[in-house]
């Protein structure tokens, strides 16, 4: 290696022209480099790029861009394993189970920093428009990295929410996007989005948007009894299901030497109409309820020295919800509830072993981690009774992963402390809720036969609970402080293999097969109580068991130098059970709203600026009670969409920006037709789904 730095180096001094002269000088300089550079072979090499342990299933780029989506939910549908609890309407409900395992189960993260909600633990998704969403990303388990806040390790599944970053382009300081969505329903949906470069490493993000529909749509519904008779079968309109709802944030990024950082602040206001279910020859409905969620958020990381990094996360939120059903027939109810939650984490890492370690090494790569987590929740209400309950959290997380040749590997466990308070104790509610520390672990593996290859065998096990909410606990005349934390245990088994190509038709093909058993115990229910028809209990009654298989699959094709087409395809398989009781007729039954079969499928065809998606989504037969008798059953459904979009330069670009960027203005028009077939469906038993219907876009972006 000498000699050859050596002859380049001659050469080097050999075509500059004062050397070239001076043929006794030269000989001095050569001397001179001989002497200096007379080193050691030095062997370059640097850190394996880290593949995850357990694949993510992603929703970015272009496809996530030809979905025809509304919201995350909408878009969530096309991941395996997901099963979408769907009200109806622009502004309806919407909310996801992952694998069975109930929504409460699911951690969704929003920038990095979870989207908590202690009253009832749910996220409704169908408040997140896809708007300035640029990256949906699902994992089973939890995120397969370890350098990560305590509170990541804490679900049974996670779904990251990813916004737009800004970018910029040679010589462009800002950015700018104007977008006006229109369609059935009455759908009316302006957006803006800036972005300012401040200075070289401060960038600044803030978007708006504003979305009303009135969120009328004929349906046809129609009723078959047990017997094969027709108890009715009408066409109606769906009422009271209009939202007017707003969106701001406003976003400061910035860019260290040896780490980054950023803050966000965001808020939503909504007011809807909750069309309610179809029972008892009702139509319509006067419910309606108001929300206002509003968080700061920040994230710092930080390379501190060789191999030490640590992070730092922090978020307050406000959050209102208003509910309010003027019909005394059934019983009157205005309920105001606000949460609020401050939260703090820190998390290191230590690489230990490795070509950026401590101690370096060039096929191993170990690392260390330690987060520990603080969270304040607090949630007032109007209700008669109520205690206002307040919890203080503390999470503390040890994990470790192992990078060696072919293996991968992580391992955690997690500690959770939970300390509950009540401000006004009543004879329900004499005290508050007591829960021991809980310690959970999870392990995750990867193995790759042939290191060429990128193919992988990879298992996980996995251990974790979930708190009984403020809900759960102490609802006036509701909730029940006895009761246990529900339990998940996962086990995980699958392949995975990728291939790309630089050359010929097929560009890559990646095809991912998973199988998995999940158990569920501890479930926590609400049952009647008493006679009454709204007097109900939360109670420990339910386990149940989940054997499943994911399959995946996508591949790209270069048809021509201009046409590129990508296929995508997911399909899952489980056999959710209900073995809680074997004296009760639920027993071994396929639990509520889990099909056998479900799966996607999408395409995605790009020429020059034209890009032509369709989508499918299949969801198989069901039952709406763990009762598997006829009477329960529900028919299969699926939905076929399709959107066309073009972009076009609105002005090319002058000689002075020649040498530059493209950063001419662009026009984006797009159409979307949602199920083109007008099937007729529900998701969830007497919330009539809507037929056809769609949507058209118009996008300036300077």
């Amino acid at each position: 290696m000498k000699y050859s730095l050596v002859f380049i180096l001659f050469l080097v001094v050999c075509i500059t022209g004062e050397v070239m002269a001076v043929p006794s000088v030269a000989d001095d300089v050569l001397d001179s480099i001989v002497r200096q550079f007379s080193i050691d072979e030095v062997e370059v090499t640097a850190r394996r790029r880290e593949e995850p342990v357990i694949p993510v299933q992603k929703l970015e780029g272009a496809r996530l861009a030809g979905l025809s989506t509304q919201s995350v939910a909408d878009a969530a549908r096309y991941f395996s394993g997901v099963q979408i609890k769907d009200y109806g309407g622009v502004g309806g409900m919407k909310t996801i189970d992952v694998r069975s395992m109930g929504t409460n189960h699911l951690g969704v993260f929003y920038d990095g920093i979870e989207i908590g909600n202690a009253q009832n633990g749910t996220v409704d998704l169908g408040k997140f428009s896809m708007d300035n969403i640029e990256e949906l990303a699902l994992y089973n388990g939890q995120k397969s990295e370890i350098f990560q806040p305590a509170k990541d390790y804490g679900s049974a599944g996670t779904l990251y929410i990813k916004t737009r970053r800004p970018r910029f382009t040679d010589g462009k300081n800002y950015n700018l996007s104007i977008t006006m969505k229109a369609g059935t329903f009455g759908l009316a949906n302006p957006s803006i989005l800036y972005e300012q470069k401040l200075t070289d490493n401060i960038h600044l993000s803030a978007s708006g948007e504003y979305t009303y529909a009135h969120g009328r749509y004929h349906f046809r519904y129609r009723k078959v009894l047990p017997s094969g008779a027709v108890a009715w079968d009408t066409t109606a309109v769906r009422q009271n299901g209009d939202v007017q709802a707003g969106r701001a944030e406003v976003g400061l990024f910035g860019y260290l030497p040896e780490g980054k950082w950023h803050i966000k602040g965001y808020y939503y206001q909504s007011e809807k109409g909750i069309p309610g279910a179809i029972v008892n020859n009702v139509w319509t409905n006067s419910q309606r309820q108001w929300d206002r969620n509003a968080f700061v958020q920040g994230n710092y990381t930080q390379r501190v020295t060789k191999g030490y990094d640590v992070q730092v996360n922090a978020k307050y939120s406000n959050d209102r919800m208003r509910y309010l059903n003027p019909d005394t027939t059934l019983m009157y109810i205005d309920n105001t509830f606000t949460q609020q939650e401050i939260y703090l984490s820190m998390a290191h890492r230590l690489a230990v072993v490795g070509v950026k370690g401590l101690v370096p090494h060039h096929d191993v790569n170990w690392d260390v981690s330690l987060s520990a987590d603080w969270q304040w929740n607090y949630l007032d209400g109007n209700l008669a009774n109520f205690v206002y309950p307040e919890r203080n959290t503390v999470l503390a997380a040890a994990a470790t992963q192992l990078y060696w040749k072919y293996l991968k590997a992580q391992a955690s466990v997690l500690g959770t402390f939970i300390f509950d308070k009540i401000h006004q104790p009543t004879l329900a509610t004499p005290t508050a809720y007591k829960q021991k520390p809980q310690f959970t672990p999870a392990v995750f593996v990867s193995y790759q036969p042939i290191l060429r290859e990128e193919l992988f065998l990879r298992a996980y096990y996995k251990r974790i609970f979930r708190m009984p909410t403020f809900n759960d606990l102490y609802y006036t005349d509701v909730g029940n402080i006895s009761l246990l934390p529900e339990y998940t245990t996962q086990y995980d088994g699958g392949v995975q293999y990728d291939k790309c190509w630089q050359e010929g038709a097929c560009r890559a093909v990646s095809v991912k097969v998973d199988g998995y058993f999940n158990q569920v115990k501890n479930k926590i229910v609400a049952i009647p109580k008493g006679n009454g028809q709204y007097r109900w209990q939360m109670m420990n009654l339910g386990y149940v068991e989940i054997r499943g298989c994911d399959v995946n699959a996508s591949t790209t094709l270069d048809l021509t130098h201009d046409v590129l087409l990508t296929i995508a395809a997911a399909y899952t398989y489980q056999k959710a059970q209900d073995l809680t009781d074997p004296n009760e007729m639920t027993y071994g039954g396929q639990i509520a709203y889990i099909p056998w079969h479900s799966g996607s499928a999408t395409v995605n065809l790009l020429w020059c600026g034209l890009s032509v998606n369709y989508a499918f989504i299949y969801v198989g037969e069901r039952y709406h009670n763990s009762a598997n008798i006829p009477a329960n059953h529900e028919q299969p459904w699926y939905t076929h969409d399709m959107s066309i979009s073009y972009d076009m330069l609105i002005r090319q670009k002058s000689k002075a920006d020649s040498r530059k960027s493209d950063c001419s203005p662009r026009l984006h028009f797009a159409i979307e037709i949602n199920n083109m077939l007008n099937q007729q469906y529900d998701v969830i038993l007497n919330y009539p789904m809507p037929g056809i219907n769609g949507k058209g876009i118009v996008r300036l972006t300077i």
